[in-house]
């Protein structure tokens, strides 16, 4: 079954969908055009080697060898994707390149989305079937099967939502939103334990991990052929809209801009205190990811708050993000920016 074009109403949503933030200023703020860049107007090299290619991963390969195909494609020497799919699961996979890599690491922990087949061993009526499947939302526990990459111990996962698609005989095709980590073969077990008959899983597609759904996805051939063109025919175009912008990878995060003057301490690695904040996003929590951007919205670094929205905005000091991993090159930016460079 290819299940690549089902397209569901968007009514189930991720948490981080759910959030509806609002920009809050601390203190307004120009960024110069002497420095840096907005990043759609970033060169080419610079595109590629700052970028996110949200691969449509193929039947067959691993996730590291596809990761490894994206990198002999584009002639880079790093890259990494977000989160493992098995070799027989198809679907959404982002795969970072260049200075980009660590932000998987923001992914990693985001929502995940499949379209899933589970086929149950016997028939059983289709109210049945929804009741105990609606049962398998919320926190569930799973022990994670036998062959896995994590430790096989109980553990709690979220499951968002489940939509049953279509039920045919003994095979039920559903929409699932899970916390990252969650097994849906397991699920597919579990289920049919619950129904007494015993289940599998068919076959598993991922439409969404985190911002990055099937709505963005380009195939390997697709990859291909826009290098071929950016390097035969010098054509930026194609190229350009299959590798996007690094900070696609942070719009589900809560997000903070700094002052021109504050970014280059920020990028050799120094936590962001109070004062060199501008603006920020409402809904931050003390341990929450955040991105911290520049004033014309590239991203800096990834860290862990410190602080709430609120405090931020109430406190003249303090540290308010512990800095992790740094994306953005030191000199960028100046160090003390001069009156005549506003």
């Amino acid at each position: 079954m290819d299940f690549r074009y089902i397209i569901m109403e968007q009514k189930n949503l991720m948490p981080f969908e759910k959030i509806k933030r609002k920009i809050l200023v601390k203190k307004e703020a120009e960024t110069s055009d002497k420095y840096g860049t907005l990043p759609e107007m970033r060169s080419i090299e610079e595109h590629m080697n700052l970028g996110i290619i949200n691969i449509d991963k193929p039947k067959g390969p691993t996730s590291h060898q596809v990761s490894s195909y994206v990198q002999k494609i584009l002639s880079v020497n790093k890259g990494g994707h977000s989160g493992t799919l098995d070799p027989k699961v198809t679907g959404v996979l982002p795969v970072a390149v260049g200075r980009a890599t660590r932000i998987v690491q923001a992914l990693l922990v985001a929502g995940k989305e499949y379209v899933c087949l589970m086929h149950l061993h016997k028939e059983v009526p289709e109210d049945r079937i929804k009741k105990v499947m609606i049962d398998f939302t919320g926190k569930i526990t799973q022990l994670p099967p036998l062959k896995s990459a994590v430790k096989r111990q109980w553990r709690e996962r979220n499951v968002y939502y489940i939509e049953i698609i279509d039920i045919v005989g003994q095979d039920v095709l559903f929409l699932i939103g899970c916390q990252a980590g969650t097994y849906i073969r397991k699920i597919c077990h579990d289920i049919g334990q619950a129904l007494g008959v015993g289940a599998h899983m068919a076959e598993l597609r991922r439409t969404k991990a985190g911002p990055f759904d099937e709505r963005t996805i380009v195939s390997l051939q697709d990859l291909t052929d826009a290098f071929w063109y950016y390097k035969n025919d010098k054509n930026e175009k194609y190229i350009r809209s299959v590798i996007q912008n690094v900070e696609k990878a942070v719009t589900h995060i809560g997000k903070i801009w700094v002052f021109d003057t504050t970014v280059n301490t920020l990028c050799h690695g120094a936590d962001l205190a109070v004062p060199g904040i501008s603006k920020i996003e409402s809904g931050i929590e003390p341990e929450d990811i955040v991105a911290v951007m520049t004033l014309k919205g590239e991203l800096i670094a990834l860290g862990d708050a410190r602080m709430t929205s609120k405090e931020i905005l109430d406190n003249e000091r303090g540290i308010a993000v512990k800095t992790k991993k740094v994306f953005m090159d030191p000199g960028v930016y100046p160090k003390v920016q001069k009156k005549e460079d506003k």
